[in-house]
């Protein structure tokens, strides 16, 4: 189990993932057999790239989830040694876009951003230099991590997006298995 943080809210609460027939508690999505990873062992452990497994949005008020990546998600994090992150994500079925509303919803299917990455306890934090989202530029954006097996799941604090949920509180549980080597 993570160590809990004041970012995660996970334990308060005991909300459901919806996996076809399946429900599990978001808080079984963060457990974790071994010893959680933390601080400089966490970062080492997340230096490469990664590759999307899957991206669930819930929304606080509802308990709901909400499908803003769509079924099949993809993208990649990159972390690098000397610290930078680059994080791109994008929904399922993107096709090149026609027109300019075609252009804004596929602006709703994509999270993407990059910056200087640091580790404190079992979180990596962003401070964002360039982002799909002009206000998330100059902030810094936390995860909750735990590396085990070759995969990450991560949790988002609650937020609003600029892309989902309509300005109202939401959280994403995301996971990420190493990419192979080439």
């Amino acid at each position: 189990m993570l160590p809990p943080t004041d970012t995660d809210t996970a334990r308060k609460a005991v909300p459901c993932i919806s996996d076809g027939d399946m429900k599990m508690p978001v808080q079984d999505t963060m457990q974790q057999t071994g010893t959680p990873y933390v601080g400089e062992e966490l970062r080492q452990k997340l230096i490469g790239t990664w590759e999307l497994v899957s991206y669930k949005v819930e929304e606080k008020e509802s308990g709901t989830f909400i499908p803003a990546m769509g079924p099949a998600p993809r993208g990649r994090v990159v972390f690098t040694a000397d610290g930078w992150v680059a994080f791109n994500l994008e929904g399922s079925h993107r096709h090149p876009a026609k027109n300019d509303e075609e252009r804004a919803r596929l602006m709703k299917t994509l999270v993407a951003y990059i910056g200087r990455f640091r580790v404190e306890g079992n979180q990596w934090i962003t401070h964002v230099q360039t982002a799909w989202a002009p206000e998330w530029v100059g902030t810094e954006q936390r995860r909750t991590v735990v590396v085990e097996d070759g995969h990450a799941n991560v949790l988002t604090p609650w937020r609003r997006m600029p892309n989902w949920a309509e300005g109202r509180l939401s959280r994403s549980i995301i996971r990420f298995r190493r990419a192979p080597a080439a």
